[in-house]
């Protein structure tokens, strides 16, 4: 074989391995984009169906602009995620109709060349015409030369025809490929336009109900930072409870009491491995609800000199909704505060999970529990009808973003 002859099928190896990749990045981004714009589709159906079981209740205007802000939030993602897809299909649309201009346009040399040999090989059917080409010949070496000549003239002959086929299917295929997705580009458009609708009316509300706010802003501003002292109030005994519990392991263990990380049995070590090894795949504390403050330092929504600091997330649920542990552990605390709601607590080896503002507690101090496993439900303040979870991950003391541990949270 010679050099040019294995170049041109490492090439062709290449050339088939890379747009075979190429196809299979398309369609993998195109899944991803497809799963995301659905998952914020279900936000804003968890949403929208929340605020309608809650409808009659007198919520503050704190709360109203959360909720108007985190839905506003949703609509613009969910239209962000959408135009990538309209765009996507689009890139694919252009790159379908210029193959099947260059497959009809190879179709068209493919017939005419096939066209071509069928008439040259009618002219010189004639089985006494072969024999003769084959005679005529000057030598034997000659003549099995023509009668290969002959017989690869017809497999080219058959070649030819097959490819045809083939390139006639494979701009059918891409035809009909076009075809549904210029459909579901047209789709997204109609949807996309619904929630552009959607998010006008969110903000004509959201802008309204600010109108009326900043009227009173200093009255409000005083209502955040209140808040913000009790999630801090609450925080501190979380904190004061785990570093109790940390000098608790390191005396039965030996150790130094004032160590910041917890001293672990060989079966709490085990434990610990595989709640990390279970990182972004833990099920959420509730089974339906939504992420109304997410974890960190950020600005508040109404007033944005104030921070809030937040430790954890704050989870907006159903009337009566469950609270469930992430993972199996034991239960280390039950925190019971001046004008807070009880506080569940549970140890993974040495990561603590807190579920915060509970109506009714279903465990006890040293409890052992396993992932899903009912804790208690879920506080519905009677004035407004919210119903609203606190949760947190913390390891030893330092807390953690519970959205890289909780799935797609």
């Amino acid at each position: 074989m010679s050099c040019k002859t294995s170049a041109y099928k490492l090439f062709f190896i290449l050339a088939i391995t890379l747009s075979s990749t190429l196809v299979l990045a398309q369609s993998n981004k195109q899944k991803e984009l497809e799963t995301r714009r659905q998952e914020l589709r279900r936000e804003i159906q968890k949403i929208n169906q929340l605020r309608a079981e809650n409808k009659s209740k007198e919520k503050s205007e704190l709360s109203l602009i959360e909720g108007f802000n985190y839905k506003i939030n949703v609509l613009d993602n969910l239209i962000k995620v959408t135009n990538q897809q309209a765009n996507y299909l689009t890139r694919q649309i252009n790159t379908n109709q210029k193959k099947i201009t260059d497959l009809r346009d190879e179709l068209k040399v493919l017939k005419e060349e096939y066209a071509a040999m069928i008439v040259k090989s009618y002219k010189s059917k004639n089985q006494q015409s072969r024999i003769m080409f084959l005679l005529s010949s000057n030598n034997f070496k000659q003549a099995y030369k023509r009668l290969q000549y002959m017989k690869q003239y017809a497999d080219h002959q058959k070649q030819q025809g097959e490819t045809i086929k083939l390139k006639t299917v494979e701009l059918q295929e891409t035809n009909t490929k076009l075809l549904a997705q210029q459909e579901e580009k047209k789709k997204l458009i109609a949807e996309n336009k619904e929630v552009q609708r959607s998010l006008e009316a969110e903000r004509k509300q959201h802008h309204e109900l600010m109108k009326t706010i900043k009227s009173n802003l200093n009255l409000y501003a005083a209502q955040i930072k209140k808040k913000q002292q009790e999630a801090d109030r609450i925080d501190a005994e979380i904190d004061r409870i785990i570093k109790e519990a940390i000098a608790k392991s390191n005396k039965k263990a030996g150790k130094s009491t004032t160590s910041s990380s917890f001293a672990l049995t060989a079966e709490e070590k085990v434990l610990a491995a595989n709640f990390v090894s279970n990182r972004g795949k833990l099920p959420w504390p509730v089974e339906k609800g939504y992420v109304t403050l997410r974890y960190g330092s950020q600005p508040h929504p109404l007033d944005k000199s104030l921070t809030i600091k937040s430790n954890g997330v704050r989870i907006a649920t159903e009337k009566g909704a469950e609270v469930r542990a992430v993972f199996s552990g034991e239960v280390i605390a039950i925190v019971s505060m001046k004008n807070v709601n009880p506080i569940v607590m549970i140890k993974h080896g040495n990561y603590i999970t807190a579920y915060k503002n509970l109506g009714k507690v279903y465990v006890k101090t040293g409890d052992k529990v396993s992932t899903k496993q009912s804790l208690g439900q879920v506080f519905t303040n009677p004035t407004n009808g919210e119903t609203i979870l606190s949760f947190s991950i913390s390891k030893g003391t330092s807390t953690e973003n519970p959205a890289s541990w909780i799935y797609k949270m």
